[in-house]
């Protein structure tokens, strides 16, 4: 039984489906990009020298229908808003998130709505707070296309997951985020049982 959704969302531009170091991404949605290489699906063994990925990303500048953004702190704070508010419009329990420079890990309660609902409710909140701030350019996605999730399907997973969600911040640099939005596990489905006990 799946207890929560792990949800990552890759900002537009930053990790593309022939990136050298591998991607999860089993297709071009730009056919552009093929110039670039192959798709590798997985992590590469090699892995490639930081050098080689700053000039891959370089040349993938030439193909990409919009410019790269990163997310500097004004982006990340209105992400982490719209996404608050997201959650609550729909009733949803998320139990971990971290909005990073160029990406964002949610944690989130299998819910009515399918994890496929549930992405796109996120990019498009997101996306559209950002346009309303000004602070993308008009027309741009935000997100990339490709939509990553991984089923979590017991506590002990479930509490992972948190924890290296939490973890992303001193391993991207960044202070610790904390959203109202975000709840405590409980121990969910199996909370009534443990607390009866």
């Amino acid at each position: 039984m799946i207890i929560a959704h792990h949800i990552i969302l890759t900002g537009y531009g930053h990790w593309l489906p022939n990136d050298p170091r591998g991607s999860l991404s089993p297709l071009f949605r730009n056919p552009e990009l093929r110039e670039l290489g192959d798709i590798h699906l997985g992590r590469r063994k090699d892995q490639p020298s930081v050098e080689q990925i700053r000039a891959f990303y370089k040349a993938a500048e030439a193909f990409l229908h919009h410019p790269v953004a990163w997310f500097d702190r004004a982006k990340r704070q209105a992400v982490a808003e719209a996404f608050g508010e997201a959650i609550r419009s729909e009733k949803l329990t998320c139990y971990g998130c971290a909005v990073l420079r160029n990406h964002a890990h949610l944690l989130v309660r299998r819910h009515r709505l399918k994890h496929g609902e549930i992405i796109e409710l996120l990019m498009q909140t997101s996306r559209e707070r950002l346009h309303e701030r000004k602070l993308l350019p008009g027309g741009h996605p935000l997100w990339s296309e490709d939509r990553y999730v991984k089923f979590k399907d017991t506590p002990g997973l479930v509490r992972g997951t948190i924890a290296y969600i939490q973890g992303n911040f001193q391993k991207h640099r960044l202070a610790a985020q904390e959203w109202d939005f975000v709840l405590p596990y409980d121990n969910w489905p199996f909370h009534k049982t443990c607390a009866s006990r």
